[in-house]
């Protein structure tokens, strides 16, 4: 098959690796990761993408995507079939099933994680290490010193206060070792952010096994095959996304 892939820069390395194993003929569209922040913008983009893979004679396009804050949700498959894994959000990939990241979030549904691609390719001006939800675009510390100047000490402390809230919520730093890369130097930096903010670390294997499976066309179970004509849904449910056929396929 001739196939095209769409995927967050946050997977960069493992989608590149599992395309050049894979026995299909693969093209690779990056999208930025700052997206995420803009779940309207990013479906827009997305939906931008797959519209243009029927000049190219790609039998699927797929989605190296979760729903990511129902960025994907309502993405249209045109004239090509859509193959999108059931997930929530990237850490389903990185961690290679739905059973294990269930199990996490049970476990520890106040942790933040880290990986080497996201690290390497947030914005030059992000302090934030972290792909974790609820994540913001800078480290409120480090902001501390404009606010004093642009709105005066009490408004700045009360800003950092309010800014500072979502950090309560979180108790676990989670670096995920992908089998990829030269990780040392920035994992010793989420070690250190998880001590500021008063977080346990821990170093975590990551699997590839569903990137590797949704680019060598193993799409049994664990993802969403979107035939022409349907788009992506999502359920509320334990499959996360379903298939609904339309109408009348949009301009």
């Amino acid at each position: 098959m001739r196939l095209k892939c769409i995927t967050c820069e946050a997977l960069t390395r493992l989608v590149y690796l599992c395309a050049a194993e894979s026995k299909h003929k693969i093209d690779i569209t990056l999208v930025k990761i700052g997206l995420h922040d803009t779940p309207k913008e990013l479906r827009r983009r997305l939906q931008n993408e797959i519209d243009t893979a029927p000049e190219n004679g790609y039998d699927a396009v797929l989605l190296a995507y979760g729903l990511c804050g129902k960025a994907t949700d309502g993405l249209v498959a045109k004239e090509i079939q859509l193959v999108i894994p059931r997930a929530h959000d990237c850490i389903t990939l990185f961690l290679g099933s739905r059973q294990r990241y269930n199990k996490q979030f049970d476990q520890c549904p106040g942790t933040y994680w880290y990986v080497l691609d996201y690290l390497e390719r947030r914005d030059a001006d992000s302090t934030v290490l972290s792909l974790g939800s609820g994540s913001i675009d800078f480290d409120i510390h480090s902001k501390y010193e404009e606010y004093v100047q642009k709105y005066g000490k009490d408004n700045a402390d009360y800003l950092l206060e309010t800014m500072g809230a979502w950090t309560q919520h979180y108790t676990r730093a989670v670096f995920l070792d992908m089998g990829l890369g030269y990780i040392d130097e920035l994992e010793a930096k989420t070690i250190e952010q998880a001590q500021q903010r008063g977080w346990t670390y821990e170093r975590m294997a990551g699997n590839m096994v569903l990137i590797r499976r949704l680019l060598n066309g193993d799409w049994e179970n664990d993802f969403l095959v979107v035939p022409p004509g349907n788009q992506i849904r999502m359920t509320g449910a334990g499959d996360i996304i379903r298939s609904e056929e339309i109408e009348k396929l949009p301009d």
